[in-house]
């Protein structure tokens, strides 16, 4: 499973969930703490120090009270979705929509040759593609 974090510029984390892991509050957390912060740091340089803001779906792990914690102690700013919205996060049409279509047909003999295709879609944007996803 691919999680992925983006701006306006482009990309600033992509990490994937291995094979018969779960998603949880924990492992949520530890991701925001210990790889996005860096990410956004070394990919956005000043950005830390201006108002982070998080727009996650409404899925247990980003609604939990450790996570929404987490993004608290890091004075970020998590967007609230209504509970059972069915507004859809620009992620899940504007990315994983058109990233979906260019890799359906295709067949990967491990799951490094599928991370290695995203990894590919993702640099072959061009740079308006994902200023677009967020001025919807």
């Amino acid at each position: 499973m691919l999680t992925i974090f983006w701006d306006s510029q482009g990309p600033i984390l992509e990490t994937y969930q291995e094979r018969g892991t779960t998603v949880t509050s924990a492992t949520c957390c530890d991701m925001l703490q210990r790889e996005l912060k860096p990410a956004i740091r070394s990919k956005r340089n000043g950005k830390l120090s201006k108002e982070i803001l998080l727009l996650h779906d409404s899925t247990l792990p980003h609604t939990a009270a450790h996570t929404l914690e987490t993004v608290k102690q890091l004075k970020w700013e998590a967007m609230e979705q209504p509970p059972y919205s069915p507004d859809l996060a620009p992620s899940d049409f504007h990315l994983f929509g058109p990233l979906k279509d260019a890799l359906r047909g295709r067949r990967f003999s491990c799951d490094d040759d599928g991370k290695a295709a995203v990894r590919q879609w993702l640099r072959v944007q061009p740079k308006t593609f994902f200023a677009d996803g967020i001025n919807l």
